[in-house]
């Protein structure tokens, strides 16, 4: 009976641990491809792979405005093809093939009225040197699907690097939690993406704090200073977003040369609407959204669609 009493207090202290613990470290995962909708398609953006780490600084040292600060380091690939992975004739391709491969480093600040101010650096290539028709090529034989042809035609070469910059804002939560409304807006410039967009995203079920969200990847803590308002989060998300395009560089090509053999004009306007669920603890995220785009080239190409998975660990 002793030993049972105190497997029962082990267990209680234990659960009480694990709630008011805060994990400073995140180590995780995205994954984007059109296949995750059962549609059948292999085009256009077709699939992206994404790793992150993110490490919370110590809370206690900022200023009494700043609820939060984290930064985060990434490595990410991105593929692109016309209507199919297999497209040999040029003259029919609506899309270019194009690779994309970069690291890059990212700064977060957390408010405590709930604002969000994220800025991000991006180095990386396009082309052969990016490793898509690799990538895909394992993963299509991995797989068992159909044989690549096209590649010879991706954009050729050359070094990236882009800027960003995020900005998010609460604006309106219902009393009881259940759901909130928040602007979003960002900005790109470089020498890959060029371009600003904006929407509104909507969120139902049961929310925390954007500087203790897992939409926001602020799960982590060092010394927090305030209490999430669950336990867990489990939500449903919406997002539609307008985005103008000046330049993408997967599209028109690099901007330095002029030499790839297949490259179309970009649409300036472009409207987006996502959607997902998302569980989380303190120690884990799993969250799938579907994205749902207007046309983005001046060609023969449709509007597109694709799902993404994400999965993080969070630690000490």
């Amino acid at each position: 009976m002793k030993q049972l009493l105190t497997v029962l207090i082990l267990i209680s202290v234990f659960s009480t641990f694990a709630y008011t613990q805060t994990y400073k470290n995140e180590f995780g995962f995205k994954s984007d491809n059109d296949s995750y909708l059962a549609q059948g398609s292999d085009r256009y953006y077709t699939n992206g792979l994404f790793i992150y780490f993110r490490h919370a600084i110590d809370q206690e040292k900022l200023n009494p405005k700043l609820e939060k600060k984290t930064y985060e380091i990434s490595l990410g690939q991105e593929m692109y093809n016309p209507i199919s992975g297999y497209a040999p004739d040029p003259t029919r391709q609506d899309r270019p093939f194009a690779g994309y491969l970069y690291g890059g480093a990212a700064l977060n600040w957390f408010y405590s009225n709930e604002r969000i101010l994220k800025v991000s650096a991006k180095l990386g290539t396009t082309g052969p040197n990016s490793l898509a028709e690799d990538g895909q090529e394992l993963l299509h034989d991995v797989v068992g699907f159909y044989a690549l042809d096209g590649w010879q035609y991706q954009i050729k070469n050359a070094l990236t690097l882009n800027f960003s910059g995020q900005y998010t804002r609460l604006l309106h939560r219902a009393e009881n939690n259940a759901t909130d409304f928040s602007f979003e807006g960002y900005a790109n410039l470089g020498t890959i993406f060029n371009g600003a967009g904006a929407g509104i995203l909507f969120r139902a079920g049961g929310l925390n704090q954007l500087f203790n969200s897992a939409y926001t990847n602020a799960v982590i803590g060092n010394k927090s200073k305030t209490k999430g308002l669950v336990k867990r989060e489990v939500f449903f998300y919406a997002k539609p977003q307008l985005n103008a395009v000046a330049y993408d560089a997967t599209i028109q090509g690099s901007m330095f040369n002029d030499n790839d053999p297949v490259t179309f004009g970009v649409k300036p306007i472009v409207f987006a609407q996502q959607l997902g669920v998302n569980y989380s603890s303190h120690r884990f995220t799993f969250d799938f959204g579907m994205i749902f785009k207007t046309k983005e080239v001046k060609s023969s190409a449709k509007a597109h669609q694709y799902g993404a998975i994400s999965m993080f660990y969070r630690f000490n």
